[in-house]
């Protein structure tokens, strides 16, 4: 019988695409003011090259390997809880255990090293999503595009209102009131760009930085509300995913290749056109956010899909390949490189590091981006040949369980 390991390297490796995939879009929040993230008119766009960079991670990557992440964490969810069932353990007390240490790791990570957090977001509704462990992959998927249809549907009245006050407060024949109202709306602290406060505020010390964050406290729990209508869909797909064999690659390679072909051109295809719609209105930052959160929703979601099929066609062409071996080792300790990525970037980025914030443009943040990668793939496949488990699965694990796992092979 094959290894856990080797039954699951398509997980394995899907996650390390993930992981590495997650670091390209972050990195222009570790680098730049926030909202430099959600449009290039705010920050980091000043050479031909930025704006290549920006149109690549935008098209390619942003949102897409958060999708995938999330599919990945519902898929290993149902692995966790079905091992505990067949070990005669409580899948209950196993998963909410495994989810209450995450929301503190979440909380750590977010408070004390980067405001991007999406740990604490996993563990609340990866605690929702247990609910759901016995429907099967049918219901599974039909539920979660109702949520999802739900929650694009609430964004949209948001910012499609928007969007439509913005036309017609901007048009000629606008009322005094009206466009008044709109100038008043457009410098507030919702929709100002204020990239001055954020760069100081990052240049300078680590305990101001702190402090900023427990300021803004209710920061993670805010965005688990503004997060559930995609994140909680995707996870429910991936568990029905590894209910019916998808993600672990049991599938036929023509059933892959169908869903790569009816959902990578397309939703590669719309994305596109929404970067050319931001690129026509000079990135105005009401039209980002509204791509963001509304109009890129539907692509994003195909793209997922499609880039799963994608990935597990190529996972199963190079199994055995040394990169891809690697791949799935850093897949493997997930969960270390995400935090430890956010240790080091910040460390350069921010004023008590090397004090690199605002100062690189986005062409040029891929130097770190490839750096980080290479770290990743040179660690993680030695560190597991000597050991169970990433430094931080293992303390994940040992906290969860009460006990302290065997580390060393």
């Amino acid at each position: 019988m094959q290894n856990l390991e080797q039954r699951h390297i398509s997980l394995d490796a899907m996650r390390g695409f993930a992981v590495m995939g997650i670091l390209a879009m972050n990195i222009i929040g570790f680098a730049m003011p926030e909202w430099a993230y959600v449009t290039p008119a705010a920050y980091g766009t000043d050479t031909l090259a930025d704006k290549i960079a920006w149109a690549f991670s935008f098209i390619f990557i942003d949102g897409k390997m958060r999708g995938l992440f999330s599919l990945l964490f519902g898929a290993s969810m149902m692995l966790v809880i079905d091992r505990a069932a067949a070990n005669g353990e409580s899948p209950a007390q196993v998963h909410f255990r495994r989810m209450a240490w995450l929301a503190l790791f979440g909380l750590a990570h977010y408070f004390f090293i980067w405001f991007g957090d999406i740990l604490f977001l996993y563990a609340m509704i990866g605690m929702i999503a247990f609910r759901f462990r016995d429907w099967t992959p049918k219901r599974l998927i039909k539920v979660a595009l109702i949520i999802f249809a739900l929650g694009l549907a609430l964004w949209g009245v948001q910012f499609g209102g928007l969007q439509a006050f913005q036309y017609f407060a901007t048009r000629p024949d606008a009322s005094a009131g009206m466009a008044q109202e709109f100038r008043k709306l457009m410098a507030s602290a919702d929709l100002a760009f204020n990239i001055a406060p954020d760069l100081a505020l990052h240049r300078g010390s680590y305990g101001a930085i702190v402090m900023d964050k427990f300021d803004a406290w209710s920061t993670p729990f805010i965005m688990v509300l503004q997060s559930i209508g995609e994140t909680l869909p995707l996870m429910m797909i991936g568990m029905a995913m590894q209910k019916s064999g998808f993600i672990t690659g049991r599938w036929d390679a023509a059933d892959y290749q169908r869903w790569a072909k009816r959902m990578v051109p397309l939703g590669l295809l719309l994305t596109a056109g929404l970067a050319v719609w931001m690129a026509a209105v000079d990135f105005d930052r009401i039209t980002a956010l509204a791509i963001f959160y509304f109009w890129g929703g539907i692509p994003r979601l195909m793209l997922t899909i499609g880039y799963a099929a994608l990935l597990i066609l190529l996972i199963g062409h190079y199994r055995n390949h040394p990169m891809l071996l690697r791949v799935a080792a850093a897949g493997r300790a997930a969960f270390s490189n995400y935090l430890g990525t956010s240790i080091i970037m910040t460390t350069i980025f921010y004023g008590y590091g090397l004090g690199l914030f605002g100062d690189v443009g986005r062409a040029g943040l891929w130097v770190f981006v490839l750096g980080a990668w290479a770290v990743m793939l040179l660690w993680s496949k030695p560190w597991l040949m000597q050991y169970h488990y990433g430094p931080l699965e293992w303390l994940w694990r040992s906290l969860a369980r009460g006990k302290v796992q065997l580390m060393r092979r």
